[in-house]
């Protein structure tokens, strides 16, 4: 029996003639540009804290943080296969996942091994660098990775029970604090509060890719706060989440904890509140959301630049 016809843009296993061009693919290379902003805004932070940057272990910190993010969009393909294979309003690339399970391009094993293979490459690197900035990194690269599985994998599932929005905060949170702390050589409150509005408008773009999802999601039991809410009440949530992460920004800036340019990084809400109107307007019309999930990732990735550009280089006497 031949294979249904696939969607042009979806993978397929003609499209790949090497085992490591099909790796790659299955990472979602793109999507990896929220961690890159993330580990720039970190070392932003500790920059614009008086610390001299060390090239070695600021490249190794971004390497791994991508590979982390990399094999936790794998193994959330691994665990998510089920809902993914129902989801039948999706907005490729951007939802229903990458499609190399359901269009018979990785096995559900190879998916399985090459996520969590990963992960374990993480580790070797990681070590290393607590060795040289100090043990308090184990912490967060613990936090790290277990924030990585439970998101999507059985028992927790985290995702699957309306709690993926707190993850990816924390998350992202925690790739800033990270880059910081490899660099600054211990804790600091300044990445968190640098990295908190940045962190939420990254959830708001897993927020905003449930609603092409849900029907899937609910067939397959996903309890997503879309799923729990439907589609009419939750898309209140997004503009929420846009409103506290320019808030935080405004209040740390009056307060003194962020540098006064800093308060730039707020013209991205433009493109925040284009799409919210956007997904006001159209919450259960997938096919609609595209340009609001494009101006989401616009929004966060914007937001992160001109952010990290004002940590660098502004003069901010709170955070010294």
């Amino acid at each position: 029996m031949s294979r249904p016809a696939l969607p042009a843009a979806e993978p397929a296993p003609e499209h790949f003639r090497s085992a490591v061009m099909r790796a790659l693919a299955a990472t979602r290379p793109p999507f990896l540009a929220v961690t890159l902003v993330a580990c720039v805004l970190g070392l932003a932070s500790a920059h614009g804290s008086g610390v001299a940057l060390d090239p070695l272990t600021a490249i190794l910190t971004v390497v791994l943080a991508l590979l982390a993010h990399a094999g936790g969009n794998v193994i959330n393909d691994y665990h998510d296969r089920d809902a993914d294979c129902l989801n039948e309003e999706r907005l490729f690339p951007f939802t229903g996942g990458s499609r190399f399970i359901q269009n018979g391009v990785l096995s559900a094993r190879q998916t399985a091994m090459l996520g969590y293979g990963l992960l374990l490459a993480v580790l070797p690197g990681g070590l290393w660098l607590a060795w040289q900035a100090g043990t308090g990194l184990l912490a967060i690269g613990a936090a790290g990775l277990l924030v990585t599985w439970a998101y999507s994998a059985p028992p927790l599932y985290l995702v699957g029970r309306g709690l993926g929005e707190l993850c990816i905060v924390a998350a992202w949170l925690l790739v800033v604090a990270g880059a910081d702390y490899v660099q600054r050589g211990s804790f600091s409150a300044v990445p968190l509060i640098a990295g908190l509005s940045y962190a939420l408008l990254v959830a708001n773009l897993l927020f905003i890719n449930q609603f092409p999802d849900h029907q899937g999601d609910k067939a397959a039991g996903k309890r997503t706060v879309v799923v729990r809410l439907g589609p009419q009440a939750a898309k209140w949530g997004y503009l929420c989440i846009a409103l506290v992460a320019y808030g935080w920004l405004v209040l740390m800036v009056g307060r003194e904890a962020l540098p006064q340019k800093a308060a730039a990084a707020a013209i991205t809400l433009v493109f925040s509140f284009s799409a919210a109107k956007v997904l006001l307007d159209n919450a259960e019309q997938s096919a609609e959301l595209a340009p609001a999930i494009r101006q989401t990732i616009l929004a966060a990735c914007a937001h992160g630049l001109l952010l990290a550009a004002a940590l660098a280089f502004a003069s901010w006497p709170g955070a010294h």
